[in-house]
């Protein structure tokens, strides 16, 4: 997507022009469009697909919307994106980390858009049951409490939207459904967001395994030896599996 258009849709977008296909990439909290700088040429080479890199709200080049983190206004973000390069099926989306849950709504209410997916270490509404997220809050808040005091740095301005409403926002996640009929993958990094917690860690690692046991176009895919970082840590990894979700689509 092109940054001369306006951010409600999302700037500082790049689309590396392909068939009438196209893949979307769309980065973890706190992260830019960046992320996935390694990927977006050995993509495009491998697949002929139109490749889509953006920044949401608040980060990169867009510009900032202030008060909490709405997951919604974030899937109507892309949405609006994608119409305005004339794109509205034949997707397929890879969202990491916070981005799986604008993926897992925008499947939800829109599955005639995608024709696959792959989470990479994404946040899944398995995951976010009412003894979970008591958990998350807290050990958050040390952090948050951090970032309060250099509010404007955009990674704490996240933070802090994040933060606010979230168990009311991710009670609401926990009871989304994904469509039977779009194929994912699913891939967990080995020490996943949680390295210093084996408790919350195995309980991250227990969401993406009943997520992908739930229909049988779900692939469960373990990253040995990566952090929660797979994008940057290891790049082949996650070409690998956007090609090989492609390529069974196509």
């Amino acid at each position: 997507m092109t940054g001369a258009q306006r951010a409600h849709a999302g700037r500082g977008r790049k689309s590396t022009q392909g068939n009438g296909s196209a893949i979307v990439l769309d980065s973890g909290g706190g992260e830019y469009s960046t992320q996935w700088k390694d990927i977006v040429p050995k993509l495009h080479a491998a697949t002929g697909a139109t490749v889509i890199t953006y920044d949401r709200a608040g980060l990169g080049k867009s510009d900032v919307v202030p008060g909490a983190w709405k997951v919604r206004s974030a899937v109507s973000d892309l949405k609006a994106g994608l119409k305005q390069l004339g794109i509205a099926k034949d997707v397929t989306l890879v969202s990491h980390s916070q981005a799986g849950e604008i993926a897992n709504y925008l499947a939800q209410d829109n599955p005639e858009m995608l024709s696959g997916a792959v989470l990479v270490d994404a946040n899944l509404p398995q995951f976010f049951t009412d003894e979970q997220i008591p958990r998350l809050v807290a050990g958050a808040q040390p952090e948050v409490d951090a970032a309060k005091k250099d509010p404007e740095k955009p990674e704490n301005r996240q933070l802090i939207s994040t933060a606010e409403g979230f168990a009311a926002a991710h009670k609401a996640f926990h009871k989304v459904t994904w469509p039977a009929s779009v194929p994912v993958t699913v891939m967990v990094s080995e020490k996943t967001p949680f390295a210093g917690s084996p408790e919350d860690a195995q309980r991250w690692r227990d969401a993406a395994a009943s997520f992908a046991q739930q229909a049988p176009n779900r692939t469960l895919v373990t990253a040995k030896g990566t952090s929660h970082e797979l994008p940057t840590d290891r790049p082949d990894l996650v070409l690998k599996e956007i090609e090989a979700m492609f390529a069974a689509q196509h």
